[in-house]
């Protein structure tokens, strides 16, 4: 994780700092790039006592749904198979060798769900951030400044030069501020996005276009069983 994070790094030693208008204008737009996109191909990386946890997977911001494949390190190396996710289910298909991306059709048996849990779960937790980087229409930039949000820096992933940015408090919850960071560039399209969850000692970490992005096909009602 901490390879992740720090590679490529560019950051100067100025922030955090209130965000400029232009600032505030693109993290304010960040998530509508994604819906404006449809999807994005993304690799999330949730991290745990026992062992990372590391969803390859394409994200359908207009349906809000999910597809990928999971795989584990450490004792939860286990945890492989395929994996679709909805705002409230979760679709497992265990297998002991998971494919590095997931087939472009889902197979249509072996499959488990479950409710996405809201509490509890780094993994569930993951899964419904990615999930919400995608808006149908911008922030108010205006009130992101107000609400907490800051520039912190500049760093450089995969050769792009972005600029990080701290994300507002939360409207359900105070003291917020500075859970969630973007790695945004100069068109307010986002790269990186690294969130802070439960007790974990490390952030979970959302990394964009590692991948080519597939559209994804929602499972057949039929294909999942308890």
């Amino acid at each position: 994780m901490a390879v992740l994070l720090v590679a490529d790094e560019d950051s100067g030693p100025d922030g955090p700092r209130p965000l400029t208008a232009d600032e505030a204008s693109r993290l304010a737009i960040t998530r509508f790039r994604n819906y404006q996109a449809q999807g994005r191909a993304v690799t999330i990386n949730v991290p745990g006592a026992t062992g990372e946890l590391t969803v390859t997977a394409s994200v359908d911001y207009r349906r809000k749904i999910g597809y990928g494949v999971l795989h584990g390190t450490g004792r939860n190396e286990s945890s492989g198979g395929l994996v679709q996710w909805t705002p409230t289910a979760v679709h497992v298909r265990p297998m002991t060798r998971a494919p590095a991306q997931a087939p472009a059709t889902p197979p249509r048996a072996g499959w488990h769900d479950r409710p996405l849990l809201k509490a509890g779960s780094a993994l569930d937790t993951a899964l419904s951030i990615a999930l919400g980087l995608g808006g149908d229409r911008p922030d108010n930039a205006e009130l992101l400044p107000q609400n907490g949000a800051a520039w912190w820096g500049r760093e450089r992933v995969a050769g792009r030069r972005l600029d990080v940015m701290a994300g507002p408090s939360s409207p359900d919850r105070s003291g917020t501020a500075g859970n969630v960071r973007y790695w945004i560039d100069s068109e307010g399209t986002m790269y990186r996005v690294r969130a802070t969850v439960g007790s974990q000692p490390e952030p979970v970490v959302i990394d964009f276009d590692t991948h080519g992005y597939a559209p994804v096909t929602p499972l057949p009602q039929a294909a999942t069983h308890r």
